[in-house]
Order: structure tokens, then C-alpha cells, then sequence
């Protein structure tokens, strides 16, 4: 079993055994039939994953990667908000009538700040820190800007990475508000841990630690029988994630860029209904 995996049960059976209900409560989400979309939570999850151990990915069922990449280099590497100009439909829902998820995500990363070194956008910052500023403890990006709230089709979950040097080796906590275990816990964890790799080689360090610290963590009542049915499974070991190690530049990774061996996961027979 891999170490995500093990992380992903604990979280999980917290949340099913020790978790608070917020069924007397009103909630935003909705299902498709206009009903409620409720949860059971935990507040305050700490989770910490070692890059230099293995490559955290879940084998309990399988994490559409490249997909996943996809969308992080959508919002980190081409900063957009035009849902065209992603590789998948995972931002369908949220597109509005001018094919954007409005000043969200991508948005804020590529809107360029007045520095002492000059102008530079969130993404452009973070690289410079880490080659010229390893020693900072200011390397961090922010995305919930209050002001553009309301242009927002989505408020940011995952809102927030800080980036930390300690000799060669470069760590990252990512902040995230919210976090629905079942569709997205993996995938965000995979995303900023091949972020965290990208980040290294362009400034020549290596990947150490990933904490993902997540405030409202939870699992929605439709999805608990799918997680129970997964946390029955025995997982494999972690497959062998490697980077090209030719690429120095940032903005030259591509999907092609990693490379997954020897990826074992579970089939996966749930149709996941999605709470908007």
C-alpha cells in the first residue's frame, strides 16, 4: 500500500467515525435534483507527504494524472481562466456565458505586482525567490483576493502555497479551505507535488515535503458508500514518478514532462455525483 493511500484511509475513517454531520444545517451545494448536499466533516487536517520517500498517488483507485497536471499548468504556467484552454471538462459547471470561470485561479496568479526588483506576477515571483532568495520566508502565493470575490464563479479552495528552502531540498504547504475527500483529495495532492518537483528543478533543488492543510475536510453523505467500498481495498506500492530533468525552464513543462512506471490501482465502479 502506498503512503497516500495510507494517508487517505486515515483521513477518511476520521471523518466517518469522529466527523460532525451538518445535516440540521443550511449548505450552498446542491445535488442535480436540487437537493441539499451535505457533508461529514473534520476541521483542521494536517496532512504531510515526504517526495524524497515516494510519489504520493493513490493506488485505492486510480488518479487521472495527466489530467490533473493539466489543469495545474492551466492555472500555474498559462495563469488562464478560459475553460478552452483546458485538456479536460472538470471546470464545466463553473463556466459562465463568457467561457471563464471569471478572476478566479489562473486569473490571480498572472496579474502582475510592483516589487522592488520590479514587475512580477505571483508564478514569477516564487521562481525568482527561489533562485536569487532561497533564504525567504516570504516565497508564497495567495489567490482569495477579497476584491474580486464577487467576479469569482468559484471561490478558490486550494487558495494558497508557501514555499520553504532548508539546504537543497525545497518544501510547500498548501492551503486549502475546502476539500471534498472522494473527487478531489488525491488529485490536489498530485498536482502540487509535481508543482513541487517543477518548482525544484527549475531553481536546482530537490523535492522534500508537501503539507496539505485542509480546513473543512469532508466527504458528502452521497459519496460515504463509494469511500467505504474503497477503504476495503488493500492498495499497491507507489508507482516511480520521475521529471525530464533536461527542462530548466518553468514554463516549458508539458503533460510529457513526468513519467509514471509501474502505476497499479483498483478498478473503481461508482458513478460520483457531483454537489455545484
Amino acid at each position: 500500500m502506498s503512503r497516500a493511500d495510507e494517508i487517505y484511509r486515515q483521513t477518511c475513517l476520521d471523518i466517518l467515525n469522529n466527523g460532525f454531520y451538518d445535516t440540521d444545517l443550511e449548505v450552498r451545494p446542491r445535488w442535480a435534483d436540487g437537493t441539499p448536499a451535505h457533508t461529514v466533516k473534520k476541521f483542521g487536517v494536517v496532512n504531510r507527504y515526504n517526495l524524497k520517500e515516494e510519489f504520493p498517488i493513490m493506488t485505492l483507485r486510480r488518479t487521472y494524472w495527466k489530467s490533473a497536471l493539466d489543469e495545474l499548468l492551466w492555472i500555474w504556467q498559462k495563469k488562464s481562466n478560459r475553460i478552452c484552454d483546458l485538456g479536460s471538462h472538470v471546470w464545466d459547471e463553473w463556466a459562465g456565458e463568457d467561457g471563464t470561470i471569471g478572476k478566479a485561479y489562473g486569473y490571480q496568479l498572472g496579474v502582475k505586482h510592483q516589487y522592488k526588483e520590479g514587475m512580477f506576477d505571483q508564478v514569477d515571483r516564487v521562481i525568482y525567490d527561489l533562485k536569487h532568495n532561497p533564504a525567504s520566508r516570504r516565497i508564497l502565493t495567495n489567490i482569495y483576493t477579497f476584491e474580486d470575490l464577487h467576479e469569482m464563479n468559484l471561490y478558490p479552495c486550494a487558495y494558497s502555497m508557501t514555499f520553504n528552502v532548508s539546504g537543497n531540498t525545497l518544501n510547500g504547504i498548501l492551503n486549502q479551505r475546502s476539500q471534498d475527500m472522494l473527487t478531489a483529495n488525491n488529485w490536489n495532492v498530485v498536482q502540487y507535488s509535481m508543482l513541487l518537483m517543477m518548482m525544484a528543478q527549475v531553481a536546482g533543488l530537490e523535492a522534500g515535503e508537501l503539507v496539505h492543510v485542509i480546513a473543512d475536510c469532508h466527504i458528502y453523505d452521497r459519496h460515504i458508500p463509494a469511500v467505504k467500498a474503497m477503504l476495503e481495498k488493500e492498495g499497491f506500492p507507489a508507482p516511480k514518478v520521475t521529471l525530464d530533468q533536461s527542462i530548466t525552464d518553468f514554463y516549458d513543462f508539458s503533460k510529457d514532462s513526468f513519467k509514471v512506471e509501474d502505476y497499479q490501482f483498483h478498478p473503481f465502479d461508482f458513478e460520483i455525483p457531483m454537489a455545484i
